[in-house]
């Protein structure tokens, strides 16, 4: 692998200086933990050689609430069975609530332009008051709160008062259907239900409320049903009795006791994708999460007090997650509902500018939408933009290039790659590195990542292979809840190799110590025993200007395997002949022969996830096919009858 020529992004003194991470280092060096410098790689292997000091002295740099305890890293043979803090304390909801002022805690904004605003005095007085509602109608510790709610600011105060109370969270979008809600939530068992009378999505205002009773019907251990209106007051149109968040704000007495709970008492349950089979119900810790996102945004993402932080998410990824956990460094949350393309294609970024946002993070998805539509910033102000986070997808080099073109020249681009397996990052930014173009910058601070081939051994430089972590870490999941004996929890995470965290990425280091990631290792392809990630074919196939979208897949074939990719073509075009050996030419000519498919088939419409994923093992099951279950995992399941058709009248049984 040859190094880049040139980097995009390279931190100058100033910004190294005042980093966070240049002030946990010097705090390292006052404690002759390790000598002061602005290496990231050195502070990196140190992290991981030396776990329970580094996770000790993040706790104490971020000055988390609580008491820590003597038991850093309670440790065992088992991976998963090492415990981190485990005589320590705290309160998670009161670690998100650390001002009482009258700054500006969180802004939501909706695409047709409601506008809210709350001070971190009225938010922690909100969230004392629910958590006393909660009490009085006696939920006990670690009983479930299930909310099906967009992103604003009352799912913000629920979310809060849950984890006050030491209950637990757990949360879809309202984008999901009645079944989708219900493969999750059913079994959790929730005892509440948190929901609202509507929300906005591409310009159409989309009821809530009249899917309720079908969800209640489905989910007998719901109790009662919370509702907040959108904007306005909240008027019950249908015949269900629900309970009105508003009411219960203003009427209800405050309940000012944080209690201190385990390390890993359970904080909220998020859910896979459930494209193959039921969603597992990924149960994290409280305090796992705390340190963990405490890192990351400080040492990471050089985020501080009243840094204002948007991230484009909906409540049922786990991005939001992410996001929220940005208030226990002070920061301004902004909550934004609606289409990211709605009223304008340049709705985001106009809200960044107008807003002088921080941090902006979006998908590695928008961004290439951003580059298709040749969209140019430039008469935007973002003086105050520092970071721009992308993930979702490996967001590749042309994007990267778009960025610092017609965005900020002089940005810190930070890819980001992780999961709701983690709620985090395992590779991502820092302040100290390069950034280029394609590459993560590196690893994740205390996290032992490496790249191993199949035989479960490390590879050598700069070869791809599968993402790992070889050390236990604190955002593992405390478990997935329901599961007997931890059998799919096991088979998950370390079926694959013994007493190694295997994450399920096809990845590479690079020669400028980054990470490109090509794919996902299920998708992966493997004609003639070449091991291919989907990324790389979707690099230069999404670079065609006629190409809006396109999914790559294996088909067992002839005692091997087969490449065919699928594409949307803009506006009306139709495939032809010419275009398909255009296609093969490009990727035989920038990638290899053996990545040029066997065939290119037009369709209609790409299957995605809710998230916005592509959904690679789904088509690829139906071109083999078998059945396809937990369609309500798909945002659009029509989307897959093509494919159907197209296996059952011609991949099947061509000649």
């Amino acid at each position: 692998m040859k190094r880049n020529q040139a980097s995009l992004w390279s931190p100058n003194e100033e910004i190294k200086k005042r980093s966070n991470l240049r002030f946990f280092c010097k705090h390292l060096d006052n404690k002759k933990m390790l000598k002061y410098n602005q290496n990231f790689p050195r502070l990196w292997k140190w992290s991981v050689n030396n776990p329970v000091d580094f996770w000790s002295e993040v706790w104490n740099f971020t000055k988390i609430k609580g008491y820590k305890g003597k038991k850093i890293i309670s440790k065992n043979k088992i991976f998963y069975k090492n415990i981190f803090f485990e005589d320590s304390r705290l309160n998670y909801a009161e670690n998100l609530l650390p001002k009482k002022n009258n700054d500006i805690a969180l802004n939501f904004l909706s695409e047709n332009g409601i506008h809210k605003k709350v001070t971190w005095k009225k938010l922690y007085e909100d969230v004392c008051k629910f958590s006393y509602f909660f009490k009085d109608i006696n939920l006990k510790e670690k009983d479930r709160v299930a909310a099906y709610v967009p992103n604003t600011i009352e799912a913000v105060v629920s979310f809060l008062a849950t984890s006050k109370n030491g209950l637990v969270w757990s949360s879809c979008s309202p984008d999901f259907g009645i079944e989708g809600v219900v493969d999750r939530f059913y079994q959790i068992k929730p005892k509440i239900l948190i929901t609202c009378d509507y929300y906005f999505y591409n310009g159409k205002k989309i009821n809530i409320l009249e899917k309720i009773p079908k969800l209640l019907k489905k989910i007998k251990s719901i109790k009662k049903v919370i509702v907040f209106p959108y904007s306005g007051k909240f008027q019950n149109k249908i015949n269900t009795k629900f309970l009105d968040f508003n009411k219960i704000i203003k009427n209800s007495k405050s309940d000012y006791f944080f209690k201190k709970y385990k390390f890993n008492h359970p904080l909220y349950i998020l859910y896979s994708s459930g494209t193959t089979g039921v969603p597992k119900c990924i149960t994290h810790g409280a305090g796992n999460v705390l340190i963990e996102h405490n890192k990351e945004f400080s040492l990471h993402c050089n985020i501080s007090n009243r840094n204002k932080i948007f991230y484009y998410t909906t409540t049922g990824w786990m991005m939001w997650n992410w996001l929220v956990g940005g208030l226990s460094r002070g920061a301004n949350l902004y909550l934004y509902d609606g289409s990211p393309t709605y009223p304008r294609k340049s709705s985001l970024l106009d809200f960044c500018s107008r807003e002088k946002i921080n941090l902006f993070g979006v998908s590695a998805k928008f961004i290439d939408f951003l580059k298709k539509e040749k969209l140019n910033f430039k008469n935007l102000n973002f003086s105050d933009l520092k970071i721009i986070a992308s993930t979702g997808s490996p967001l590749v080099k042309e994007s990267f290039e778009y960025v610092y073109k017609n965005i900020k020249k002089n940005v810190h681009l930070a890819s980001i790659s992780g999961g709701t397996d983690v709620v985090g990052c395992l590779v991502l930014g820092n302040a100290f590195s390069d950034v280029y173009s394609g590459e993560i910058q590196g690893e994740s601070l205390g996290i032992d990542v490496d790249v191993f081939g199949e035989n479960g051994k490390k590879i050598r430089k700069y070869e791809k292979g599968e993402l790992v972590v070889k050390k236990p870490f604190p955002t593992m999941p405390i478990k997935f809840w329901n599961d007997f004996k931890d059998r799919k929890f096991k088979k998950a995470y370390f079926s694959k190799f013994k007493n190694i965290w295997h994450h399920g990425d096809f990845v590479q280091r690079t020669i400028n110590g980054g990470y490109i990631i090509h794919g996902r290792s299920d998708a992966t392809l493997n004609p003639g025993g070449v091991r291919i990630g989907t990324a790389e074919i979707y690099r230069q196939v999404e670079n065609i200007n006629f190409i809006k979208e396109s999914l790559v897949v294996g088909q067992n074939w002839d005692d091997d395997v087969r490449i065919i990719l699928f594409v949307v073509l803009n506006s009306k075009i139709k495939l032809v002949k010419n275009d398909i050996e255009f296609i093969k030419n490009k990727i035989k000519k920038n990638c290899s022969p053996k990545h040029v498919p066997n065939k290119i088939i037009q369709i209609p419409e790409i299957p995605k996830t809710r998230s916005g994923k592509i959904v690679e093992i789904t088509v690829k099951k139906i071109i083999h096919g078998e059945k396809v279950e937990n369609l309500q995992a798909i945002a659009n399941p029509k989307s897959l009858d093509f494919f159907k058709k197209l296996y059952k009248n011609y991949l099947n049984n061509e000649q």
